[in-house]
């Protein structure tokens, strides 16, 4: 009896460390990839919210404490952006800032998305690039429909309305999401702040 239990537990741990040699193998193999599906997919994203951009370039990169600490500091602790690029014309005229942020109040967890500002401050759109909210509900964030919302205009925040969009900055939530609705919208205020964080050169 004793010998089986030593043999099946020698067998358990063999197989406990194959597999996991298995599961690090299959992540090293396709690490890159995804990592490079990843990058086409927030560069296309870019050029979605900023299509008279020729080049976009470095502006603030990941994880930059001064901007994530002066974000929290005007009350945004659930976004975080990812990154900001400077979008250049032709010539290298700098034409606004494609930001890509993610805000983790979704319904479904976090929502990562780009956004364009022009240099004036006139929110171009979005562009959502990861999204886990409900099917037929919340997933219509993805939809121009909600997110034309935001196209071509400025203000210093926009707020969700359950009665129907009568002001610039007023966004009609969607239909039975309210919290998304919420989620992307405080996830654009959020961008916008830091666009002023980087026009004002801090």
């Amino acid at each position: 009896m004793k010998n089986t239990i030593i043999k099946d537990t020698i067998i358990l741990t063999l197989i406990t460390l194959i597999a996991g040699g298995i599961l690090g193998l299959v992540y090293e193999i396709t690490k890159d990839p995804i990592a490079k599906q990843q990058e086409l997919a927030k560069q296309e994203a870019y050029k979605a919210v900023f299509e008279d951009a020729d080049t976009f370039e470095v502006c603030v990169e990941a994880e930059d404490a001064d901007l994530a600490a002066y974000l929290a500091g005007e009350g945004f602790e659930a976004q975080t952006v990812n990154e900001i690029m400077e979008a250049k014309d032709a010539s290298g005229e700098t034409l606004g800032y494609a930001i890509n942020l993610t805000t983790s109040e979704g319904y479904g967890g976090d929502i990562t998305f780009s956004m364009g500002v022009q240099a004036d401050g006139t929110l171009n759109g979005i562009s959502i690039l990861t999204i886990s909210e409900t099917a037929g509900l919340g997933m219509n964030a993805t939809k121009d429909e909600f997110k034309d919302q935001f196209k071509e205009k400025q203000a210093d925040a926009f707020e969700v309305t359950k009665t129907g969009a009568s002001k610039e900055n007023e966004i009609n939530a969607i239909s039975g999401a309210t919290i998304t609705s919420n989620a992307v919208t405080q996830g654009v205020n959020c961008g916008l702040r830091a666009f002023e964080y980087i026009k004002e050169g801090k």
